[in-house]
């Protein structure tokens, strides 16, 4: 299965160490980050704890804080550092001549439903 990819913006219109969030139709946003690299990232813009908004968050390194309960959420997987536990879904990004990517069946059908811990 080949990825069908979608530009979303511009690496400049995600803030350094920050980010973007992508609105999907009845189903969770998707919040892209950058850090302070310029590495940019994609997950479902709830904390697997609360539902908190990572979008909000502070991003350092390659990790976002959850702005509700400072959860650590490791970027590259989604997922909370220990001693936290649970995973936020992640998608697939590609950056191109300063484009960001999202794999757009992805977008249609990964973390259709919302589940808080």
């Amino acid at each position: 299965m080949s990825n069908q990819w979608k530009i979303i913006c511009k690496v400049a219109d995600i803030p350094v160490l920050g980010a973007r969030v992508v609105a999907r139709d009845g189903k969770p946003d998707v919040a892209i980050f950058r850090n302070g690299e310029d590495k940019v990232f994609a997950l479902v813009d709830r904390c697997p704890h609360k539902g908190g908004p990572l979008s909000q968050g502070i991003v350092y390194g390659e990790r976002v804080a959850c702005p509700m309960h400072n959860w650590n959420i490791e970027l590259g997987s989604g997922c909370a550092t220990a001693p936290d536990e649970g995973c936020a879904q992640k998608f697939s990004v590609k950056v191109e001549a300063g484009d960001v990517y999202l794999d757009a069946l992805e977008l249609a059908s990964l973390a259709t439903e919302v589940v808080t811990a």
